[in-house]
């Protein structure tokens, strides 16, 4: 198995939708809000795990597959590809080395390789950094909810939800590694950002929560990336 070259695919996420995605803190401080987000320790600054996007854009693909209901909603295994045969099997090869699969799958582990899609943090770009400090706009907001008593029509259980507000940008970066006998896998890639596109990142999707838009550096990346129905 050899590499033959890094693809690299960068560009600008946009958010269309106030964004959520924790960071984990299990303390309510005073004045605090339920669920802040997660930030970069030292500059204070929001940001975009890429871990977040990994699993999103995985779990899409999966789900378009049809192949869930062969793994009881757990992650794709290489240990499925021995079940499997014809556009199954090779579905789920691609997503298995797009996002690389345990090594405890033994030999098929060995069939797949490492991963090939390599997804950074998403910092916030320069731009939304100066636009914010021009105008001093804060980063974040801090959105109530609440369930409605259905009978008495009173609100109940407020809860307190921090998001990175819309129209801020991030810049991603994913490094796409190419190795000998591999298929393109740049488009499968693309369709699960396109399907990402819409449905919702991080947190509270169902209520609104985390649209974005992909825009891409390079030229003829984003009209391939516009033309995916």
């Amino acid at each position: 198995m050899k590499l033959n070259k890094i693809i690299p695919l960068r560009g600008i996420i946009t958010l269309h939708s106030g964004l959520h995605i924790g960071a984990g803190d299990t303390e309510m401080h005073i004045g605090g809000t339920d669920n802040p987000v997660v930030i970069h320790p030292h500059t204070r600054d929001p940001y975009i795990p890429g871990s977040s996007i990994k699993g999103k854009v995985r779990s899409l693909l999966e789900m378009r597959s049809g192949l869930m209901s062969k793994t009881d909603g757990k992650p794709l295994g290489a240990k499925i590809l021995q079940t499997l045969n014809g556009k199954e099997e090779k579905t789920a090869l691609i997503i298995l080395q797009i996002f690389g699969t345990s090594g405890a799958d033994g030999e098929e582990a060995k069939r797949v390789g490492p991963a090939r899609a390599s997804f950074s943090d998403c910092s916030l770009s320069h731009e939304s950094r100066i636009l914010a400090m021009e105008n001093n706009w804060p980063y974040t907001e801090v959105k109530s909810e609440n369930s409605i008593n259905r009978i008495q029509g009173t609100a109940e259980n407020p809860r307190f939800t921090e998001r990175v507000v819309s129209g801020l940008s991030f810049d991603f970066s994913i490094n796409l590694k190419q190795m000998e006998d591999d298929p393109d896998l740049i488009p499968p890639l693309l369709e699960g950002l396109k399907l990402l596109e819409h449905d919702a990142l991080g947190g509270s999707g169902s209520r609104g929560y985390g649209r974005v838009k992909f825009s891409f550096n390079d030229v003829e990346l984003q009209k391939q990336f516009d033309n995916i129905l």
